[in-house]
């Protein structure tokens, strides 16, 4: 065991300062008050104290910091999308991940891999050329590639895939990375903090006021809050929210689930997906390898895991990497996608004055993280869509003008 684990854990004082200030109360009102401390909400509370100098912010949470969907995912990052918001969008994201561990002070253990999206068959490769033009015209890195690419780039992989679904080639992404996601909360809590935003975990919101058709204040398990702004960033618990100010949206929500493996020796650089096989996987700086799949096929608000999934998940990952039979799981979740209809997240001004939601995210929130942040705490602060969102907003359903990432997404990640 590490000597500085075991400095914490026999001294009755902490010998170095807490990573977040504990508070006893809270203030009877806050400019702003965002609910849930996963990495958006935190994102938020970050960028509206240093960029916007709105530092009179309480983020509510009612289990522990990062504990929803933040700690739940398999942290792949990249820009490689189908419509021109989501590539725009994505790419920014990616550009700000590459400076947080200095901003942060924090190793994040952010690595540039490379990702290979699959395909095998013709349409799939077709699509892929699609992404890849799409993508080269805003900038972002993104070949289509034959499948000698695919084999020199992963010398292991069985390019046959069991013999029934032979890879044809891929959508090669060069700056697809991966970081450590419990990080990335911890960087963005501690920043918030040390500027004066107020965490407050284990603090469940009841219910949020609004007169005349704006937001005044928010009800908790510990109380009552007055704010003219609220920012919800609760993922999966979105419908419950919007609930208590009367807004409606097609969000529906399906558990998504994942496991690791033991550590073994490195021997995965890249990131994979695969579409046709419902399995995309990258390893961990431990040696971990890190799996998923696509949602689970029911709706359900549960984020029990399955052994169906791990079935599933660990035939298909056979098939591309035969070798792999005696790799024990050591452990698998589930957390809960809030899917939208095209795909696409919900994000920005809603019809209830000072009410902002950032939502919608399904399978694909954690690489949005610092673009969230960021486009978000100027809409909280100016009240008006960053433009970087506007393809997202709440009104594109109303007014039938979806924004379809759908081939984009392949499976869940």
């Amino acid at each position: 065991m590490p000597y500085r684990l075991l400095r914490f854990g026999l001294s009755r004082k902490h010998p170095e300062a807490r990573m977040f200030t504990h508070h006893d109360s809270m203030r009877t009102s806050y400019d702003v008050v965002i609910i849930g401390a996963g990495g958006h909400g935190l994102a938020a509370a970050y960028y509206l104290a240093r960029d916007h100098g709105i530092r009179n912010v309480a983020v509510l949470e009612k289990g522990y910091l990062g504990g929803g969907n933040t700690g739940r995912n398999t942290t792949i990052i990249r820009s490689n999308y189908l419509t021109s918001e989501g590539v725009k969008f994505y790419d920014e994201s990616l550009r700000l991940w590459q400076d947080l561990a200095v901003d942060f002070d924090l190793n994040l253990f952010y690595s540039k891999r490379g990702h290979y999206t699959l395909a095998h068959t013709d349409s799939a490769m077709r699509t892929m050329r699609w992404r890849a033009e799409v993508n080269k015209h805003y900038g972002v890195r993104s070949e289509a590639v034959d499948a000698a690419f695919v084999k020199q780039g992963i010398p292991t992989i069985d390019m046959s895939c069991g013999g029934h679904a032979p890879i044809l080639g891929a959508l090669f992404h060069e700056p697809g990375a991966i970081a450590r996601h419990d990080a990335v909360a911890w960087g963005y809590g501690r920043g918030a903090d040390r500027r004066g935003v107020e965490i407050h975990q284990q603090t469940e919101v009841t219910g949020i006021r609004v007169q005349g058709g704006r937001v005044v204040g928010v009800d908790t398990s510990r109380g009552s809050i007055a704010t003219p702004k609220v920012l919800c960033a609760v993922a999966g618990f979105t419908p419950r929210i919007l609930d208590m100010v009367d807004l409606h949206t097609p969000i529906y929500v399906h558990p998504l689930q994942a496991m690791v493996s033991e550590p073994v020796k490195p021997w995965l650089d890249p990131i994979i997906v695969s579409g046709s096989l419902h399995v995309y996987v990258s390893q961990t700086a431990r040696g971990e390898l890190v799996m998923g799949a696509s949602l689970d096929p029911y709706e359900l608000h549960s984020t029990r895991p399955t052994l169906d999934f791990v079935e599933g998940l660990t035939s298909h990952m056979l098939d591309m990497f035969p070798f792999l039979s005696e790799v024990k799981v050591n452990r698998q979740w589930a957390g809960l996608a809030d899917m939208t209809p095209d795909f696409a997240p919900i994000m920005g001004v809603t019809p209830v004055e000072g009410f902002f939601l950032d939502a919608g995210w399904g399978t694909w929130g954690f690489k949005a993280t610092p673009v969230c942040g960021k486009t978000m705490s100027h809409t909280v602060a100016t009240g008006r869509n960053h433009p970087l969102i506007e393809g997202f907003t709440f009104k594109r359903f109303a007014d039938y003008r979806l924004t379809g990432e759908k081939g984009a997404a392949s499976v869940g990640h």
